[in-house]
């Protein structure tokens, strides 16, 4: 199984896994989170970076989810990737971990894809469902 590492700014990646347990019911096994502050230093947090991906990973390889690419979570991430055996994705919704977690029993390889997929489809405009309260349209920009 695949394990899945979140490394976001402050709480975003508990916050993350407590919302992912919800929708599924339980809480995840295998999969963890590092928060990084302002105040942290990028290279004392590496060790403790890669000792989650040593315990994370069962030979079947980590995704690593991060949430801005180019800020210092996703720059820590970087230096940990070994391209087909920790990987990396950056842009880390509620939608692309739900995905990354339903399908992390296939290779490293498909989880991507169906992370990234469940990532970008997760952004879309809700529509103004009909017999609703309020009526007709977009407010004013």
């Amino acid at each position: 199984m695949i394990g899945v590492l979140i490394v976001a700014h402050g709480t975003l990646g508990e916050s993350l896994i407590h919302c992912a347990s919800h929708v599924l019911g339980r809480r995840p096994m295998r999969v963890r989170q590092l928060g990084i502050t302002i105040h942290d230093d990028p290279d004392a947090l590496l060790p403790q970076a890669q000792d989650l991906i040593h315990h994370l990973d069962d030979g079947s390889g980590v995704l690593v989810l991060t949430d801005i690419y180019g800020a210092t979570p996703a720059n820590l991430v970087a230096r940990m990737r070994v391209p087909g055996r920790i990987e990396a994705l950056a842009g880390v919704n509620l939608p692309m971990l739900i995905r990354a977690l339903t399908y992390r029993d296939r290779s490293l390889a498909e989880v991507i894809e169906k992370a990234i997929s469940g990532g970008r489809d997760g952004v879309t405009r809700v529509p103004v469902e009909d017999g609703t309260q309020g009526g007709g349209g977009d407010a004013a920009a």
